[in-house]
């Protein structure tokens, strides 16, 4: 027994002094009286164990409180990078909305200044033939898209329809090699022949006589006189003039009104009239 209480002294002493003072609450709970010097000395040793006690316990609370803040903030930080997300993507379809509906509207311009049968066609792709450079559109024969139709956009000259199914069309753009076409200086009415040169924003002005007044910059618009585009269509505008010292004809390029590496919608005009031939009638009326 005494070995037991040598060895637990200390624990013993702070139950019996905390003995003490719950007791001396206890009975003074009905009267107030001054401690006494066991009361002071009880109040002293558990003092420092009652505000680490406190301590301990505030801690832990605050501890709990911090964890459970930080996961409110976390949640509140994944919703709002989840909306942020959402909000990101919602200003990327508004402006792809905003870019087709400008587009969209210039064509709608473009059909109230030109009347005529027409039909409005998306750019599906660009075929991967090597030897034509078209562009696949998604309007076809059931459209009332036929070969050889003019293709533009509000910019100016896109093409020609090559083939046509009942779905689709390939476009024969007008850079490619093979294309040709009737055009006109703007400023002076010389009429001149454009090609494509194979390159995508690139044309060659051909068949201009070197006595002829070209300046760089000159527009170039359809004559109208191919049989296929209509007159006053913007071809583009004159660049590289070269006036050689020998030949007949200048050598120049023509920088197209149409980025062909951009083109989304496009405008298919219905077919040109064949240009009339007057009937000769002699001094007799007779045909």
């Amino acid at each position: 027994m005494l070995s037991f209480v040598r060895r637990h002294r200390e624990p013993l002493l702070v139950c019996i002094l905390l003995a003490h003072a719950l007791g001396m609450f206890l009975g003074s709970s009905r009267r107030v009286r001054e401690p006494n010097v066991i009361d002071r000395v009880a109040l002293a040793m558990t003092a420092p164990v009652q505000r680490a006690a406190v301590a301990s316990v505030d801690g832990v609370v605050n501890a709990w409180q911090q964890y459970v803040s930080l996961r409110s903030v976390r949640g509140e930080v994944g919703k709002l990078q989840t909306e942020n997300a959402q909000l990101r993507g919602d200003v990327v379809g508004l402006a792809e909305a905003r870019a087709e509906n400008e587009r969209l509207r210039r064509l709608i311009h473009y059909e109230e200044g030109n009347p005529g049968p027409k039909v409005v066609a998306r750019v599906l792709g660009i075929n991967p033939d090597p030897n034509r450079l078209t562009l696949r559109i998604d309007r076809g024969e059931g459209d009332g898209v036929r070969r050889g139709q003019a293709v533009v956009t509000a910019d100016g000259v896109v093409g020609q329809v090559l083939r046509a199914t009942a779905s689709a069309a390939d476009v024969l753009v007008a850079f490619d090699p093979n294309c040709r076409l009737g055009g006109r200086i703007q400023r002076t009415r010389a009429r001149v022949g454009v090609s494509g040169s194979g390159e995508a924003q690139a044309l060659k002005l051909e068949y201009l006589l070197r006595s002829e007044d070209l300046e760089e910059g000159d527009l170039v618009v359809t004559s109208g006189t191919d049989g296929v585009y209509p007159p006053g269509l913007v071809v583009g505008r004159v660049t590289g003039v070269q006036r050689q010292t020998s030949g007949m004809f200048l050598n120049a390029g023509i920088l197209p009104a149409v980025n062909f590496t951009r083109v989304e919608e496009v405008v298919v005009l219905a077919p040109q009239p064949a240009a009339s031939v007057p009937t000769r009638v002699d001094s007799q009326g007779r045909r």
